[in-house]
């Protein structure tokens, strides 16, 4: 077994014999004496000159052995660890993944040299700052994309998943990875679902026996099941995002509202009512819950939504009102069950006429759903 520190006998070996392997030995070990803490700083200059020197060495199996036993080291000199960095891929690698040295800048300018080996190497970092993870989103390959979206260490904004599935959403690699980050806001769950649709979209106009009309119907109710519930359990924030992006992409119908405050979904009718009509979120609710019914119907006309769904939007604000939580395990579903059942029991009662497809939706929902306690 050799020695791991530089030795008298190192020296002798590489002036007799300057050979590839002699100098790629010499350089290893070197390079784990840097390690030690106990060098003077006269002997710390003297190496970090010597490292500097076979950075540059003409055999790359030289340079490789530096960058494998500097990767870890937190003392190495910055510029030595940009020159690896830059270097060919088996001299690069290790430095991009693991060294601490390199600056987040210096990360980010080899991110946009468009390099997907090297992309993938930061994207496998134990820690991706965010604005890393960004250059990433906007300008990596799809393996250096899907890489960083399955790393749990990298900082992904929200901004920063809205533009990785803008750009490779209908790429199985990168859904995948995605749904199972432990956290996912619901914009990009959104997104997901509507990518994920298109695909079965294309599936389905490829069939012989199936127009355009009925794949594009069949889609959007797909979307709509999908995309109701996502809010449950968010912050009032994000659901509100959400509310947004669906509207902007033509997504918000009056089909999804009344879908989801049947179902309890009460958060996402305030905020999506808010949204349309342009009132604040706080008036919104305000008016939603008037006891009198004047605020909801007056909200509900600013926010353009058909006369047919009033009847439907007011029996599920009434019915939430008069439905609790229980408190248990799976309270929110069961929740939703009551709030469907008591709807669809009560429905001609309260003057509601549901078009057959929301029917056919509420019923097919409260039928997935736990039973009442």
């Amino acid at each position: 077994m050799t020695e791991d520190h530089l030795s008298i006998e190192d020296v002798n070996r590489l002036l007799s014999d300057p050979s590839d392997d002699t100098r790629a030995t010499t350089a290893e070990k070197l390079a784990r004496q840097f390690d030690d803490t106990n060098l003077t700083d006269a002997e710390r200059h003297m190496a970090e000159e010597i490292l500097r020197l076979m950075a540059r060495d003409a055999a790359v199996r030289v340079r490789q052995a530096l960058s494998e036993n500097l990767k870890d080291n937190p003392l190495i000199p910055h510029d030595l660890a940009q020159t690896l960095a830059h270097d060919v891929d088996i001299v690069a690698l290790p430095m991009l993944e693991f060294s601490e040295v390199l600056s987040m800048d210096d990360l980010i300018e080899i991110v946009r040299s468009r390099d997907e080996t090297k992309q993938t190497a930061i994207a496998r970092r134990k820690v991706v700052q965010a604005e890393v993870a960004d250059a990433l989103a906007h300008e990596g390959a799809e393996g250096a994309v899907a890489v960083l979206a399955g790393n749990k260490g990298a900082a992904l904004s929200e901004d920063s998943m809205l533009r990785i599935v803008d750009r490779f959403g209908d790429s199985e690699a990168v859904q995948g990875v995605l749904i199972n980050r432990d956290e996912l806001p619901i914009t990009i769950a959104e997104k997901l679902v509507n990518k994920v649709s298109e695909t079965l979209r294309d599936q389905l106009l490829q069939r012989t026996d199936m127009s355009a009309e009925i794949a594009t119907e069949l889609v959007l109710h797909s979307r709509e099941r999908a995309t109701i519930g996502l809010s449950t359990g968010s912050s009032e924030d994000s659901v509100m995002r959400l509310v947004r992006q669906l509207r902007q992409s033509g997504r918000l119908t009056p089909s999804i509202i009344v879908r989801a405050g049947c179902m309890g979904d009460v958060p996402f009718l305030e905020c999506a009512m808010a949204e349309l009509s342009g009132v604040p979120i706080l008036n919104a609710r305000t008016l939603i819950h008037d006891s009198g019914h004047l605020g909801l119907r007056g909200i509900f006309e600013k926010a353009g939504l058909p006369n047919s769904t009033f009847p439907a939007v007011k029996a599920a604000v009434d019915v939430f009102q008069q439905t609790d939580f229980d408190g248990l395990e799976k309270d929110r579903e069961r929740f939703s069950r009551r709030m469907i059942e008591r709807i669809l029991t009560q429905y001609g009662d309260l003057g509601v006429e549901f078009e057959s497809d929301d029917l056919e939706y509420l019923l097919g929902r409260m039928s997935q759903l736990p039973a009442t306690l």
